[in-house]
């Protein structure tokens, strides 16, 4: 960009934030649905579960440093990182689920990879249809863990970029006014 030219309105969409975050939603579904999962689970009971903590460890911290991005106000597109950030919460948690699906014993009603996505959709969104339901200590604890994970990051989370949204509402109104 030369010196003459004005920098980009910020009111402006940027499509190509926007079209990462599809593509990023579209690479994180297609390794959903395809990467041997199985991997990981009753063979391997250690390894899966350090897996899980360290990824859950991983985007705590990503989650976290997103939202003081927000609140000091440092952040570049925060409303694309945070919907990032949930799609990544829900592939990680249906992963979960798909490989605690396999065992014996351990779910209700959760057969296929569709059948675990559902169930963190339902999950996260606190409806609770009842139609899958854990029924073994592990799953019933990564259900708790879930339910604890959208309460307090993703809610907070949500609530700081409704505040940075409200603000940056409130000042384009006081310069238009």
């Amino acid at each position: 960009m030369s010196d003459d030219q004005p920098p980009p309105p910020r009111d402006r969409i940027d499509l190509r934030a926007w079209c990462l975050l599809l593509g990023s939603f579209t690479a994180l579904m297609i390794a959903y649905f395809t990467l041997p999962l199985r991997y990981f689970g009753e063979d391997r009971p250690v390894v899966s579960w350090l897996v899980f903590a360290a990824v859950l460890i991983g985007m705590t911290w990503f989650l976290m440093a997103r939202m003081i991005d927000i609140l000091v106000g440092t952040g570049h597109h925060p409303g694309v990182w945070i919907i990032f950030l949930i799609c990544l919460v829900l592939t990680v948690f249906a992963s979960t689920y798909y490989v605690l699906g396999a065992q014996p014993d351990e779910f209700v009603g959760l057969n296929t990879r569709l059948d675990s996505l559902y169930f963190t959709v339902v999950t996260m969104a606190t409806v609770g249809y009842g139609d899958i339901t854990p029924s073994g200590q592990a799953p019933r604890l990564v259900v708790m863990l879930q339910i604890a994970y959208n309460f307090v990051f993703l809610a907070a989370a949500a609530g700081a970029l409704s505040r940075q949204v409200r603000s940056g509402l409130e000042s384009r109104v006081r310069r238009r006014s």
